[in-house]
């Protein structure tokens, strides 16, 4: 089950998604931390952010909107505090989730993790639909997400994985960008931009008014994007969308992906990482698949 991912060796290719496990230490007395691949911390900024007011998530008919706003307690507080703990499970990669308001906090941020232990990569945060600024600003646009991936991989001591975000045009022209700027590995989709509305009130059902679409609603166009983006780029693809079964995993490794993470399904099931991950191997067992690394992009394509 093990794979290597731009550098990263993980033990299984089950990733906890950013925003969904929080800092990872939370989960440790509810999942087998050593037993999933890694996990992808909320979103760290250079200040402690307080996000958005409530409320801040609601359900959809096939997954959540959530405009929590990258609340968090700062890099300083997150090395201080956060990260020790984390000791106790080498086997689970830490992979940092970096954001920004500016160029220049996204570098502060990685130039304070660099002296950091225990963190396996970085996340650069480029497509958050839940901020004013920054975050989506940067993965819409490729000059802006060409000059900060650039700038990010100058200073990076550790592999650069970039966010990509799926509100964009073209998702296999950002892949080609982020990669033709040194990113080690590229991370689809993030959630897409969306709102729902209170026909009682006539209100945003969002303090935000709008926030970010989630869970298996957007699985087959996230799967889409994987696939466009694994044709695209030759450094890892890491793939996210309303994976909640085993098969939804094994869809994305053969759309491409190196590996996936596992997002919204954590709210319905706090274990549902550990799950994927241990129900993944017996379903390779059951298939004769040896070594699951032979399905990443292993699609059986129509003739014609």
């Amino acid at each position: 089950m093990t794979v290597q991912l731009a550098g990263i060796e993980l033990v299984n290719p089950i990733i906890a998604a950013s925003g969904t496990f929080g800092y990872g230490i939370e989960f440790e007395e509810i999942v087998s931390l050593e037993r999933i691949g890694g996990f992808v911390t909320k979103g760290i900024s250079l200040l402690p952010m307080a996000g958005h007011p409530p409320p801040r998530i609601i359900q959809t008919a096939a997954g959540m909107l959530n405009a929590i706003g990258l609340q968090n307690v700062g890099v300083e507080e997150f090395i201080a505090k956060k990260l020790p703990p984390l000791q106790r499970y080498p086997k689970c990669r830490c992979i940092v989730n970096v954001f920004g308001y500016t160029v220049h906090e996204y570098i502060k941020v990685i130039e304070q993790l660099n002296h950091a232990e225990g963190i396996a990569g970085y996340e650069l945060n480029v497509s958050c639909p839940n901020v004013h600024a920054g975050g989506m600003t940067f993965g819409a646009d490729p000059s802006s997400l060409e000059y900060l991936v650039k700038l990010a991989k100058a200073v990076a001591k550790r592999p650069l994985i970039v966010k990509l975000s799926p509100n964009v045009t073209s998702i296999a022209k950002m892949a080609k960008v982020a990669a033709d700027a040194g990113a080690d590995a590229v991370s689809l989709v993030n959630t897409f931009l969306a709102m729902s509305i209170d026909v009682e009130t006539r209100t945003p059902r969002l303090s935000n008014v709008t926030g970010g679409l989630s869970g298996p609603g957007i699985k087959p166009i996230a799967l889409r994007m994987v696939y466009e983006a694994a044709r695209a780029v030759s450094i890892p693809v890491i793939g996210m969308g309303g994976i909640v079964t085993p098969e939804d995993a094994v869809e994305f490794l053969l759309a491409g992906a190196t590996a996936v993470q596992v997002g919204t399904a954590s709210y319905a099931d706090p274990r549902a990482v550990e799950r994927i991950a241990s129900s993944l191997q017996s379903w390779c067992r059951s298939h004769h698949v040896e070594r699951v690394t032979t399905l990443t992009g292993a699609l059986d394509m129509p003739k014609g």
